[in-house]
Parts: structure tokens; C-alpha cells; sequence
């Protein structure tokens, strides 16, 4: 933790802490939790929309949202799985979001998959099947269209979003040690 980084508190009861240590906002919206799972040390944010009831129609459990360790949903986040018509119907494909992965505030993220190390900023759209791989970083305000493959150690931005740059070799290290500081700095009042 670096020595000017401040504490980010919330109220004491406003956010729910599993036994994984997840810390998730009383105020997020989260619809079929049984499919929804979360690894562990992440912070779902308020008035985050978690659709986890948007699953494939057939019988059973099926994991319809992952979010791995140490990640961060910003508030008012909309994370729904990607659909499309499939033999007729209407089907919901999994999304899986990977280990030290921050979604700023006000995004959309309807991705296949994002890989670990990726930070999107804030009113970002992750349109429909979009796969971010690891260690990239969306810039605010970007639209990624439908089935975009967003390469590792990449900067993407605009609308449509584009390769705008490269990330150093030392990014892993730095978003890792980003995720869990915030992590850590995030403590109720």
C-alpha cells in the first residue's frame, strides 16, 4: 500500500462481506445469484446490475457469470451475459471475467470473456461476444462493437474502439498491485 493512497470507507452495513471476503454494495441489483460466482476479494460497487438470470433454458446450474479474485465493479456497472438467436431461440452464452480486473463506473460489458489484468474506465460499452485477453487497458468513454478481440498488452479507445497503444512488460505487476491495494484501502467507516 503506498503511503498517500487514501482509505476509501463506506458505511458500516452497507455492504455485505461473504466469508471469500467479497464486499458486496446492499444497493447492487443482483438477479440470479446461484449462477453468479465470485472468487473471491472482489468489490461489487452500488447500483451495480449483476444478471445471473439470464441463463440458457435448459434444466440445471449453470454458472452464468464468473468474476475472479481481487476485482472491482464500479457503480452503476451493467454485467449481462451476450445472447443471440440460436436454433430458433434466444440463447444467454457465459461471460467470465478473470482475476484483477477494475470495470469503472457507468460501463456496459455484455463481453464472452475478459482476462486477467484488464482495467476498463468509466461509460465504457463491451458490446455483444467481445474478448478482452490479459493485461489490457480500455480508456474511458470507448465502445468496443460486437465480437471485437481486444489482443494482450494493448491500449484500446474511442468509438469504435481501436489499438491506440502498447502496455510496458511491467504492467501485470501494476495492476495486480492496484487491484489488491484498492482492495485493501476499501473499509467501512
Amino acid at each position: 500500500m503506498g503511503a498517500f493512497d487514501p482509505i476509501i470507507t463506506y458505511e458500516k452495513g452497507t455492504y455485505i462481506e461473504t466469508d471469500t471476503g467479497n464486499k458486496v454494495s446492499r444497493k447492487a441489483s443482483i438477479t440470479g445469484a446461484t449462477n453468479i460466482i465470485l472468487g473471491g476479494k472482489s468489490i461489487i460497487k452500488n447500483d451495480t446490475i449483476l444478471r445471473g438470470d439470464l441463463r440458457r433454458s435448459t434444466a440445471g446450474q449453470h454458472v452464468v457469470l464468473s468474476i475472479g479474485r481481487y476485482c472491482l465493479i464500479g457503480e452503476n456497472s451493467i454485467i449481462r451475459p451476450p445472447g443471440k438467436l440460436h436454433k430458433g431461440s434466444f440463447t444467454f452464452y457465459p461471460i467470465r471475467i478473470s482475476d484483477f480486473v477494475h470495470i469503472q463506473s457507468n460501463c456496459i460489458i455484455e463481453a464472452a470473456s475478459i482476462g486477467s489484468c484488464v482495467e476498463i474506465g468509466k461509460n465504457c460499452i463491451i458490446g455483444k461476444f467481445v474478448i478482452i485477453k490479459d493485461l489490457a487497458i480500455i480508456l474511458p468513454d470507448t465502445v468496443l462493437p460486437e465480437g471485437t478481440i481486444v489482443p494482450p498488452m494493448s491500449i484500446w479507445g474511442g468509438n469504435p474502439g481501436k489499438l491506440v497503444d502498447t502496455l510496458p512488460e511491467t504492467y501485470q505487476e501494476t495492476m495486480e498491485s492496484k487491484c489488491k491495494n484498492y482492495y485493501l484501502r476499501f473499509k467501512s467507516a
